[in-house]
């Protein structure tokens, strides 16, 4: 025993088979981008929570801020946005203009259920979210917001940023109201700051606003059998 302890730091030292050098090499690869792969996902929540709660409060500069150098904004009929300088002048215009919130004004963006693929490079990544709006003026009038976020992400000069952000609304209801009670188009219009204030393009899909059931395409595949999803707008 005391001679194999002694030997031992020797055997540490000399040279493995090719082949043994070659599976480490692999799976020390497949375990570095399974990290990488993990961090990314991680970075995907961080990144559309701040979204969130920067919006929830009226810091225009710091949501847009958090889109890459093209990134873009689709909410609804109103068109695509382009670009930082441009998302942060749409979401200032499209809550009052002003930077912050206007006094008495509740604006809660909640983002529920997560659902990220992080690609295989953990370059860039997709995400599904639920989103539960609740909107209003103090005194003056609330609403219910419903819909679902189809968004991408890309690593930039490595940092993750919001590549696209595109929340396909279902509906906008009276708080007294609520969605029950809504004629057939009526959830959802285009907002007045997309006509004084043109998108850089138009919306990208035919939108089928409750009580019609309009399905998102999925980005990502199915993670059971890998196959793409059926059923889109």
């Amino acid at each position: 025993m005391k001679h194999f302890l002694l030997l031992a730091p020797l055997l540490a030292l000399t040279p493995q088979p090719a082949f043994a050098q070659s599976a480490l090499d692999r799976e020390i690869t497949e375990l570095t981008q399974r990290v990488e792969r993990l961090e990314g996902g991680r970075a995907v929540k961080k990144l559309q929570r701040a979204f969130g709660f920067y919006i929830d409060r009226g810091l225009w500069g710091e949501a847009a801020d958090l889109f890459a150098d093209n990134g873009t904004i689709e909410i609804g009929l109103d068109g695509v946005y382009v670009g930082p300088e441009r998302i942060e002048e749409y979401l200032r215009r499209l809550h009052g203009g002003q930077e912050g919130l206007v006094y008495g004004q509740l604006n809660e963006w909640i983002t529920l259920q997560p659902a990220i693929s992080v690609a295989e490079d953990a370059q860039s990544a997709t995400a599904r979210w639920r989103d539960q709006g609740m909107l209003g003026q103090h005194r003056e009038h609330a609403e219910w917001r419903d819909g679902v976020y189809e968004n991408t992400y890309v690593k930039e000069d490595g940092v993750w940023k919001i590549q696209s952000l595109h929340l396909f609304v279902n509906f906008v209801a009276p708080f007294e109201k609520g969605w029950a009670r809504l004629d057939p188009g009526e959830g959802l219009t285009r907002s007045q700051t997309s006509i004084d204030y043109p998108p850089d393009s138009g919306p990208t899909v035919e939108y089928q606003p409750f009580p019609a059931v309009q399905i998102p395409a999925f980005q990502a595949p199915n993670p059971v059998t890998g196959r793409a999803v059926e059923g889109d707008l």
